[in-house]
């Protein structure tokens, strides 16, 4: 084995071994069987170079998530960008419980509000392909990548340019889900890990955390048909103030949810029938 082996470089190259295989699958264009059965070989002058600017990427902090464009949600590959919130399994917890509060062979009209990536929309229309989908998102960036998404996934989806519900105004739908910005301004996690790199205005929405949930109390309502559901992902210190702003505002059957490691998460509330 030559010290300018793909194994080589990889031992060397000051990432742990995992982060750096991706990155050198991402360069080569290759799987990771591959690279085992080749990992002898030497690597181009030119594709040494792109491997060691992911590398510098990398290691000065950039999610490993925008460096390889993509991260896996719901068992589905999602290309990322800066343009958007990188997609957490926190967030999977939502989709389960989405699934389980509304029928599945019902063709449902279901919002996402902030659709980002669109791994909620897209993965809800995937998993229920009767259910009619409309995604929004103010960001026209967003919404390219939620597009590009879409059609890589063979998934039906309405994209619509929106703050919050503006663009729906007199439509109905049978549920409502959003995933918004709810840290707090001036948090420390803000300037922590991947968070930097993320667009502060999927992260928070530069007061206390309880914008969106304040909105979404009170306008959800009117895009909702009677009975129907709203389902949101929350912060894990939010599991009392975001089911009180739904109390406040006259919702019904509020359910808190935890994800696997006992943190609250997920919130949904029923619109009277009335």
């Amino acid at each position: 084995m030559s010290d300018d082996s793909l194994d080589q470089l990889l031992r060397h190259c000051g990432l742990p071994r995992l982060e750096a295989r991706l990155l050198l699958q991402q360069v080569l264009q290759v799987n990771h069987a591959w690279l085992v059965a080749h990992g002898g070989e030497p690597i181009s002058s030119d594709a040494r170079l792109d491997f060691a600017t992911l590398v510098q990427r990398r290691l000065a902090g950039e999610p490993i998530a925008y460096l390889l464009e993509c991260r896996e949600f719901y068992g589905r590959p999602f290309r990322v960008t800066p343009a958007v919130l990188i997609p957490r399994p926190d967030t999977e917890l939502l989709i389960e419980q989405a699934l389980a509060h509304l029928p599945a062979d019902a063709p449902l009209q279901v919002l996402d509000v902030g659709t980002g990536s669109g791994c909620i929309a897209i993965t809800l229309a995937l998993e229920r392909p009767q259910w009619q989908l409309t995604a929004l998102d103010l960001s026209d960036a967003a919404l390219q990548v939620a597009q590009h998404n879409a059609r890589q996934l063979g998934a039906s989806v309405r994209f619509v340019r929106s703050d919050y519900l503006s663009a729906v105004t007199g439509q109905r739908f049978d549920a409502i889900v959003s995933n918004p910005p709810y840290i707090p301004l001036g948090d420390p996690h803000l300037q922590q890990g991947d968070l930097r790199y993320e667009p502060a205005n999927a992260l928070t929405d530069g007061a206390d955390g309880l914008q969106a949930y304040r909105a979404l109390a009170q306008q959800a309502k009117a895009c909702l048909r009677p009975g129907g559901w709203l389902l949101v992902e929350h912060g894990y210190d939010q599991g009392e103030t975001v089911p009180a702003l739904l109390q406040q505002a006259g919702w019904q059957q509020i359910r808190l949810h935890h994800d696997l490691a006992g943190q609250a998460r997920v919130t949904c509330a029923q619109r009277p029938e009335g």
